[in-house]
């Protein structure tokens, strides 16, 4: 009787074991998928950012003329 309860408790600790590692393996199966979608994001984000780089300088230049235009307004508001 010892003898098949030992047996059974080893086949329920190995089931629990290939449970659990089943559950690992999905686990780092998500992540794997996470870290993916993360890389395509990244890659975007720097394709975005290379993009809009030169606004900032086309920015300071239409800035430049509207301080300009605002100023010969002013004068011929005088």
């Amino acid at each position: 009787m010892n003898a098949i309860l030992i047996i059974l408790t080893l086949v329920e600790v190995l089931l629990l074991v290939v449970v659990l590692a089943g559950y690992l393996i999905a686990v780092a199966a998500s992540l794997d998928r996470a870290l993916d979608s993360l890389r395509k994001i990244t890659i975007g984000v720097k394709a975005i950012d290379s993009q809009v780089e030169p606004i900032e300088s086309e920015v300071r230049g239409i800035n430049g003329a509207l301080e300009k235009v605002a100023g010969a307004l002013t004068e011929v508001s005088r």
